[in-house]
């Protein structure tokens, strides 16, 4: 069992990657092993989906050793911004 939050993961994203916007879900019945996360920042601006999600890794480096299952979606805020049009 981790003791990982959803809100632990979310404050940690937005601190280290200073996101406009960050979603976390807890997908393990709050055992903390397995979270789905989007994540918006424009330090990934200029960056291929490879090095978007190895930036995310390395911000969560140590609590990797723990958790099971992360998923992430990682967009810049423009792409964010053109999500969010397409599903409204």
């Amino acid at each position: 069992m981790s003791n990982y939050t959803k809100d632990y993961i979310e404050n940690k994203l937005k601190t280290e990657l200073e996101t406009t916007h960050v979603e976390v879900e807890d997908l393990s019945d709050g055992c903390g092993a397995k979270f789905n996360a989007l994540i918006v920042t424009s330090k990934f601006d200029g960056k291929p989906l490879l090095q978007r999600h190895r930036m995310v890794n390395e911000v969560l480096k140590e609590e990797m050793k723990v958790i099971h299952a992360f998923t992430q979606k990682t967009l810049t805020p423009e792409q964010w911004e053109k999500q969010k049009l397409t599903s409204a």
